[in-house]
Parts: structure tokens; C-alpha cells; sequence
């Protein structure tokens, strides 16, 4: 059974950092592509961050140069390190797995309020 869990989501002020991690289970993680995508309702899921399996990144242009994907491929689990947060940034953050299917874990809330 393939499972993904998220974690470290939370309520920080503007300008605060988070780091979310996602544990993989059931795969064989180091031949998936990852990647962290959010939503916020009634708006469309949006990718925010992606790593392939050669560690190439691809982010969003609202998170360029503030959000950083990585991944260990040692311990199954891939990260978002996100700075410089904005109340845009609010949403529920997903990770996801794909290979031939897709997996997605069930997010975590990630609230940028003062």
C-alpha cells in the first residue's frame, strides 16, 4: 500500500519560514519524479515545486527564489523549505509521487497570517 504523509504545516506570521516534509511508503521512492503542489478553495491545485529523479528542480513563478524542493532518497522523504511566506502562500500543500501512476498524500495546512 502506498502511502504519503505531509507534515510540518502551520500558522507563521509573514516573512517566517516552514519546512514541510513527506514521508513516502510502498514505492520504491528514488525512481519517482516528486513534487508539492497546494490549493486553496475554489481555486484550481496549483504545482509549486518539482524534482525528477536526477534532482533537476522546477518551481512557480510566485515561489522562485523563495521556495526550495529537495529530496532523501535515503530516508524516502522529499521537503519543501519555503521562506519568506506571504498570506498568498496560505493554502493546503500536497506532495505527490509519479512514475506510471500517480500518488498523492492527503496535505497539510500551511496558514501566513499576522
Amino acid at each position: 500500500q502506498v502511502q504519503l504523509v505531509e507534515s510540518g504545516g502551520e500558522l507563521v506570521q509573514p516573512g517566517g519560514s516552514l519546512r514541510l516534509s513527506c514521508a513516502a511508503s510502498g514505492i520504491i521512492f528514488s525512481i519517482h519524479a516528486l513534487g508539492w503542489s497546494r490549493q486553496t478553495p475554489g481555486k484550481r491545485r496549483e504545482l509549486v515545486a518539482g524534482i525528477d529523479t536526477a534532482h533537476n528542480t522546477n518551481y512557480a513563478d510566485s515561489v522562485k527564489g523563495r521556495f526550495t524542493i529537495f529530496r532523501d532518497n535515503a530516508k524516502s522523504t522529499v521537503y519543501l523549505e519555503m521562506n519568506n511566506l506571504k498570506p498568498e502562500d496560505t493554502a493546503v500543500y500536497y506532495c505527490h509521487a509519479r512514475r506510471i501512476n500517480e500518488f498523492w498524500g492527503q496535505g497539510t495546512q500551511v496558514t501566513v497570517s499576522s
